[in-house]
């Protein structure tokens, strides 16, 4: 598709509680965690223009359609890496394409991943300008029909890699972020924090996938908060049927991203329907925005050609 050339906006950073005379980078704590830990909570506060109780509504109707076999984007039961089969019998435990333009609320979704509050975040984590953000994915976590977990992983890293591989890829700059915002309370996100500046252990490296680990941590998020973390931390999650979950989990990049990250966004078969996006209903500034980081996405697909899938489920 054509691309279209817009003006970069600059957004004001949003308020944060913190006292300047002490800390006069109001994103320094959050940097400084991201890098020692792997990861960053942030508070609802620093979202306001998040309609909670709306994305409630609108995620649980989504989901009603995906148990329901109305919704064909889904994570499935057991698999733990796409390609996922479309029809739910087996359970769900992911929606996937939340702003696909067929969703009746993608423009409510879209409004939260666009949103400027959002976006300076993602640019400060990158360390790259606002103009250079590039659409990923947007997808969502979700109750599990039954007891359902996944085993330690990096996203961006196999299992099979040796020390030195791990090594060789984690020093590359990252040209991406991801995030969990938690509609409901959740705690289903288990880290090895500082793991993303290591290669595993010898330990790490031969135990049980699925077992707890030394010096794990479970990431409690309170109901509008978000944590930022990097995909090459050691992580998994643990999910249970009998709590309810609605958590949207999303990924942006920069324009320096390479083919390497075209094949991990790309093999969820977003590049089918981003060229095509919609994006008529929203307000002047918020559609230069995404239109420009959506025809980025465009571009990264053009230039990528077909991709494979990363991971394959054992």
């Amino acid at each position: 598709m054509a691309t279209t050339t817009t003006t970069a906006t600059t957004t004001a950073p949003p308020s944060l509680p913190t006292d300047k005379t002490l800390n006069p980078d109001p994103y320094a704590s959050a940097l400084e965690s991201l890098h020692q830990n792997g990861y960053a909570i942030l508070p609802a506060s620093l979202f306001p223009s998040l309609d909670l109780p709306a994305l409630r509504t609108a995620a649980t109707r989504l989901t009603d359609l995906a148990r329901a076999g109305q919704w064909p984007y889904i994570r499935t039961l057991p698999k733990q890496f796409p390609p996922w089969p479309s029809t739910p019998e087996n359970g769900i435990w992911g929606v996937q394409h939340l702003l696909h333009p067929s969703n009746p609320s993608h423009l409510l979704f879209a409004r939260s991943y666009f949103s400027p509050e959002l976006c300076i975040w993602v640019s400060k984590f990158i360390g790259c300008r606002e103009d250079e953000l590039v659409m990923e994915l947007y997808n969502m976590l979700v109750r599990p029909d039954r007891a359902f977990s996944l085993r330690w992983h990096r996203d961006d890293i196999p299992a099979s890699a040796t020390p030195q591989e791990e090594l060789d890829r984690l020093a590359r700059p990252a040209g991406h972020t991801q995030w969990n915002l938690a509609l409901y309370p959740d705690s289903s996100l288990v880290v090895i924090p500082g793991s993303h500046r290591r290669a595993r252990t010898d330990e790490e490296r031969v135990a049980d996938p699925y077992s707890p680990l030394p010096h794990q941590k479970v990431v409690e998020l309170k109901a509008g908060e978000v944590v930022f973390y990097n995909n090459n931390i050691l992580h998994r999650g643990v999910y249970d049927p009998d709590k309810e979950r609605l958590t949207l989990h999303g990924s942006m990049g920069s324009a320096r991203a390479g083919q390497e990250r075209a094949r991990n966004v790309l093999q969820h078969g977003v590049g089918e329907w981003v060229g095509k996006y919609d994006l008529s209903g929203f307000d002047e500034g918020m559609r230069e925005r995404a239109e420009r980081m959506r025809d980025g996405l465009v571009r990264l697909g053009e230039r990528s050609g077909e991709v494979e899938y990363f991971s394959k489920d054992e």
